[in-house]
């Protein structure tokens, strides 16, 4: 299947306004902050380490609360269809959600998505970048543009799970990255 984006699949009572604020464990990690070190599982089942990309390439890195939701599915989309205009820009955009390998594989699957996923089941890399919604227990809807040392360059974080950035934005803030 196609990336089209489903109708709402998450109840509204699921998704309740209280699990809308933008509440984590610790603040999110912001511009200028060493970016903390993760290991975790792709959709392909191989380990990727943040430190993996150091001097190589500049990580985006796309905190999402989960997999065959709407947004997210909306998002994850979007990656993939301008996957080639990131490449360009030396940009590894690597997707994060709580939800298990086997889930977000088959989500990727369903969606043809050309990015590959990383389970945070663990939810550390959520809590270490400060986006983990306590209540809920899946993270906030975050991004995080880290350079090739491994430096924080640019980070929003939503204030809402159901709200996220346009790639243009996300693109200009890679442009400013290259200047």
């Amino acid at each position: 299947m196609t990336c089209l984006v489903p109708p709402r699949i998450v109840s509204s009572h699921f998704l309740s306004s209280h699990l809308f604020m933008t509440t984590a464990t610790a603040l999110p990690l912001e511009a200028g902050t060493e970016a903390p070190e993760f290991n975790l599982r792709t959709t392909s089942g191989e380990f990727v380490t943040l430190s993996s990309f150091r001097g190589k390439k500049n990580v985006l890195l796309a905190f999402f609360p989960l997999a065959f939701t709407g947004v997210c599915t909306s998002e994850l989309c979007a990656f993939s269809a301008d996957f080639d205009e990131f490449s360009s820009f030396d940009v590894e955009v690597l997707p994060i959600s709580v939800d298990a390998s086997p889930s977000l594989k088959e989500f990727r699957t369903k969606y043809d998505m050309k990015v590959e996923l990383l389970s945070d089941s663990r939810r550390e890399a959520s809590a270490a970048f400060g986006v983990l919604h306590p209540q809920a227990f899946f993270a906030n809807r975050a991004y995080f543009l880290i350079d090739k040392t491994g430096m924080i360059r640019w980070s929003y974080v939503e204030p809402t799970i159901d709200t996220k950035r346009d790639n243009a934005e996300i693109l200009d803030a890679i442009r400013a990255l290259s200047v």
